[in-house]
Formats: C-alpha cells, sequence, structure tokens
C-alpha cells in the first residue's frame, strides 16, 4: 500500500520531466551565448563592420518570429515530446553548416547556420516553455522557470569562456598582426582564424543529435490543454488574439529580450570601448551570467514565498533603468559592474511575463506560447537598431539610451498591462 500523500506523489512525478527540460535549457543557453563570442570572432573573421557583426543576433533571433507558429502546429501533431527531438535535429543541422561557412569563409552561410540553429531552438522553446509553466501549480511558475534559468546561465557561462578560449584566443594580438600584412597574407591569416569554429559546432551537432535520440525514447508525459480549459471557463474564446494580456505579453517579451540580447551581445565591444583589450573584454559576458544565476537563485528564494511574481518584475525593471544609466554616465570598470548587473535585475524578468500572459488560455496554451515565442524576435531588433544609434551618436556608451523605453514598457505591463482583458 503507497502512504505517500498525493501532494508528494504528484510532487515527485514533475521531477524526472523537469531535469530532462533543465537538460534543454542548458543547451539553449550555451548556444544562445555563444553568439556573444561569434560577434567579435565574426567581425574580424569576415571583416565586417559593428553593424553587420550585430547581424548574427538578427539571424538567430528572427527565426523564432518566422518559426514559432509553424511549431505550434508542428508540436499539435507531434506533441511536446517529439517536437523537443525533432528541434535538437533541426539545430544540429545547423550547426554542421558552420563547416563549409568556415572553409568558404562566408558570412552568408554563417547567418544561415544560424538561422537554423534559432528555428530548432524556436521549436524546442515553444514545447519547454508552457511545458514548465504547467507541469505545477501556477502560482510557482516563476519558482520553476527560474530554475531552468539557472541551467540555462551557467551553460551560457561556460560558452563565453569556452567559446571564447577557442575563437578569441590571442585576438588582440591577432588584430595588430594584420595590420602589418598584405592582402595576400591578410586572407591567409584569416582563412586559419575562420577554421577556429570549425571543431567547437562539430561538438555541439554531435551532442545535439545524441540528445535528440535520447529524448525519443524517454517517457515524458504530455500536458493537454484541451482538458486543462474547463478549469479556465475560456470556452467562449475562438481565437489567441482574443487575449489582450497575452498579445501585451508577447510585445512585452519583444523588449525584454531585446534588452537581455544587448546587455550580453554587446559587452564585449562595450568593454573594448571603455579603453579594455578585446580578449579580457570578450570574457565581460560571463559577469552578466554571473548576475543572472545571482538573480535566478534569489527569486526561487523569494517567490512567491516573500513577494509576488507580478512586484519582483516591477522592482526589477525599476532597478534595470537605474543601473542602464548609471551604465551610460560612468566610465571604466564602474561602468562594467553597472553593465553586468542587468544580469541580476532582468533575471526575474522571463519567469514572471510568461506566467502572466499565459494565465487563462487554457486549450490556447500551446497557440499563445508559440505567440510569446514569436516576441523573442527582439533579440534580432534591438542589437542592430542599438548599433546604429551608436554609430549616430559615435558612441557605443550613449547607445544604450534605447534600452530605456524598452523597460519602460515591461514596466506598464507588470503594472497595468498583465491584466488587461481579464
Amino acid at each position: 500500500m503507497n502512504t505517500q500523500p498525493a501532494a508528494i506523489q504528484q510532487r515527485n512525478s514533475y521531477v524526472f520531466p523537469l531535469i530532462i527540460i533543465g537538460a534543454l535549457f542548458f543547451i539553449f543557453g550555451f548556444v544562445t551565448w555563444a553568439n556573444s563570442q561569434l560577434i567579435p570572432y565574426l567581425k574580424i573573421a569576415c571583416e565586417l563592420s559593428d553593424t553587420q557583426s550585430f547581424l548574427v543576433a538578427t539571424a538567430f533571433f528572427a527565426a523564432y518570429f518566422v518559426m514559432a507558429i509553424p511549431s505550434s502546429i508542428i508540436l499539435r501533431k507531434t506533441g511536446f515530446k517529439k517536437g523537443m527531438s525533432l528541434g535538437l535535429l533541426v539545430m544540429a543541422a545547423g550547426a554542421l553548416l558552420f563547416i563549409p561557412a568556415a572553409s568558404s569563409r562566408s558570412y552568408g552561410l554563417f547567418l544561415t547556420g544560424l538561422f537554423i540553429i534559432g528555428t530548432g531552438l524556436a521549436l524546442l522553446q515553444t514545447a519547454s516553455n508552457p511545458y514548465v509553466t504547467v507541469l505545477g501549480p501556477m502560482e510557482s511558475a516563476a519558482q520553476r522557470i527560474s530554475i531552468m534559468g539557472i541551467c540555462n546561465k551557467i551553460a551560457g557561462i561556460l560558452a563565453v569562456f569556452i567559446l571564447g578560449g577557442i575563437v578569441l584566443k590571442d585576438v588582440d594580438a591577432l588584430k595588430a598582426k594584420l595590420l602589418t600584412l598584405s592582402a595576400d597574407e591578410k586572407i591567409a591569416e584569416l582563412n586559419i582564424l575562420a577554421t577556429r569554429v570549425v571543431n567547437p559546432y562539430i561538438t555541439i551537432a554531435i551532442v545535439l543529435a545524441i540528445l535528440a535520440v535520447v529524448i525519443y525514447f524517454l517517457h515524458l508525459p504530455e500536458i493537454n490543454e484541451e482538458e486543462e480549459a474547463d478549469t479556465f471557463h475560456r470556452k467562449d474564446k475562438t481565437s489567441v488574439l482574443q487575449f489582450p494580456h497575452l498579445v501585451l505579453g508577447a510585445i512585452t517579451i519583444f523588449f525584454y529580450v531585446g534588452v537581455e540580447v544587448i546587455s550580453y551581445d554587446t559587452f564585449a565591444g562595450f568593454g573594448e570601448y571603455l579603453g579594455f583589450p578585446l580578449e579580457k573584454a570578450s570574457s565581460f559576458a560571463s559577469f552578466t551570467g554571473y548576475g543572472l544565476l545571482l538573480g535566478y537563485v534569489t527569486g526561487i528564494i523569494c517567490i512567491p514565498k516573500y513577494i509576488s511574481q507580478r512586484k519582483a518584475l516591477i522592482g526589477s525593471t525599476i532597478l534595470s533603468m537605474l543601473l542602464v544609466l548609471l551604465a551610460i554616465f560612468t566610465q571604466g570598470m564602474t561602468a562594467v559592474v553597472c553593465f553586468a548587473l542587468l544580469g541580476f535585475s532582468n533575471a526575474v524578468m522571463w519567469p514572471a511575463i510568461w506566467p502572466l500572459a499565459l494565465d487563462g488560455l487554457g486549450r490556447f496554451t500551446k497557440i499563445g506560447a508559440a505567440l510569446l515565442i514569436m516576441g523573442i524576435v527582439g533579440g534580432a531588433v534591438l542589437p542592430p537598431l542599438y548599433g546604429l544609434l551608436s554609430k549616430s551618436l559615435d558612441s557605443r556608451q550613449l547607445g544604450y539610451w534605447l534600452m530605456i523605453p524598452c523597460y519602460l514598457s515591461i514596466l506598464y505591463y507588470s503594472v497595468k498591462g498583465y491584466k488587461a482583458g481579464m
């Protein structure tokens, strides 16, 4: 006879699926934060301008916008588990495209590979984020997503050090050397530099393929939103667009992802602008990662026991704006520390926005998640805009003014927008 209380049995039933999803979030983090190293690397290897180099983020995150709705359709046919396996295989294919991209030193092929990786990630994120949200009580959803965020950011920190240590090794000496070479010698040196990325992305492709096979054969519970619809009393709704709080949530995700991507993808260039050597500045994105980890741990401890996820969102948004202003108006390591602390203040935003936006969707949860995933395109749009603004103002530092209206939009959602139409 099983004497375990039903609540404990139910909690235990969540543990294994969440461990698997945690592994996926680790993959998300490594692949996404690798872009912070690819931007300065490809800028040198493919001889790009600052604005052109930020197209790395554009190609990667644009896939979320293009593929989010198709991803929800695929998930409706395959279910969560098979959809996750398919997403991992698509990512592996994109990683393998780096081999011909490096051999030809073709920026277009690199961007195509990144778009394909982003396509696989769109499918994975469309499945995994609502999975974490509904796999347990709604009031602790931000806590579960924060745990996933820890997996994500640990991987991101590793990506900065591992990939950066490979592709940006001795990069300052190389930049000085390139200035002294003839045209033919420079091409030969850049071709050698381009090959540095091959082995890391072959390894990534192999790991992704293995994980796809493992997940395909694992038993993971399916979440049936159709059955949950009755508890949310949403039979009167015929379209996902009839949920204003969801639509505003997608817009909020757009601005949040945009500012978060700016906070780590531009950090190396910001550090170099402040006078630090590029090889040292390339590791600054890891400081953001440490801040995110601290923020996630704080969120896990405090939400919802001491503070609601919505009030945490309000406070963190206000703190983010203050940190941006300090990063703009200070210099040296002070500016670096303030910018790195954006990781701490940003940490609670994604975990808090998702449950607020998905609350009460019932059978529309999968398509609602797809709409939120489309908002990730902010990571494709805002970094190049930052590049253009920085160029027009002739200052990487002043370019960060772009982040202030983005945070104001997030603040509006946390105060009023989350209850629109509720």
